[in-house]
């Protein structure tokens, strides 16, 4: 089957309103940025986005905090935007923190079937407020649900037309546990090739996760901050 479709705005033409979406990337490493552009031009609203972070400003998903899409955030760090600290303040955007290790754990268990699981990271803060706590070897630990959504945009370096994904070093972060556990996965490739042509031992996530490819647009790498030094 050929998942290739010709442009992200037909990847997310029946993106609706209320829909929950993942978004894969750590800060601004290995974010789909033309499929949220995409989002973008589509105009659907109340999103609810799954996301390590919330981009910044002028990048990821800074930009539909800035057209107001975005109804709620379920991150682990949104230090670096502005908009996004005005909402929360506001009382515009509902926010749920979750601890990294969490949130990729409720993550990966949304895609393997697995409904909740007990961890200690959070006990004893307003993390645990309103869940489940049970005690192992003495240890308190806290009930945690996974996550799923209805779409998960993710970035990879390289496609076949399958959809068997190859990511690239640190751009693999959020993305292939997000390209399980979700009822339509999305993937921004930044090269295409025939079925055949990818070493299957360099796979990472399987086409069977994957319902469409797109190539990249927009090529551009990050840097959130960048530190110099004096010669």
């Amino acid at each position: 089957m050929d998942k290739v479709v010709a442009s992200a705005a037909e990847a997310v033409a029946d993106l609706f309103d209320g829909a929950v979406l993942m978004a894969g990337g750590f800060g601004l490493c290995g974010i789909p940025s033309s499929l949220i552009a995409a989002v973008r031009d589509h105009g659907a609203r109340d999103l609810t986005f799954i996301s390590n972070n919330a981009g910044v400003d002028q990048a990821g998903l800074g930009i539909l905090l800035q057209s107001r899409q975005v109804k709620k955030m379920l991150s682990s760090y949104v230090g670096e935007n502005k908009e996004f600290e005005r909402q929360f303040l506001s009382g515009e955007l509902e926010v749920e923190l979750v601890p990294q290790g969490t949130l990729a754990e409720r993550i990966r268990a949304g895609g393997a079937g697995i409904p909740a699981f007990y961890t200690p990271t959070g006990y004893g803060t307003r993390v645990a407020e309103g869940k489940d706590v049970r005690y192992f070897n003495g240890r308190p630990f806290i009930l945690e649900e996974a996550l799923k959504a209805d779409f998960a945009l993710v970035k990879a370096y390289r496609a076949d037309r399958a959809g068997n994904l190859v990511f690239r070093k640190t751009a693999r972060n959020f993305n292939p546990i997000m390209a399980t556990a979700a009822k339509i996965t999305i993937a921004e490739v930044e090269e295409i090739v025939e079925v055949g042509e990818l070493d299957p031992d360099s796979v990472h996530t399987s086409g069977v996760f994957v319902q469409r490819v797109i190539l990249a647009t927009q090529t551009h790498k990050h840097i959130e901050q960048r530190t110099t030094r004096e010669a």
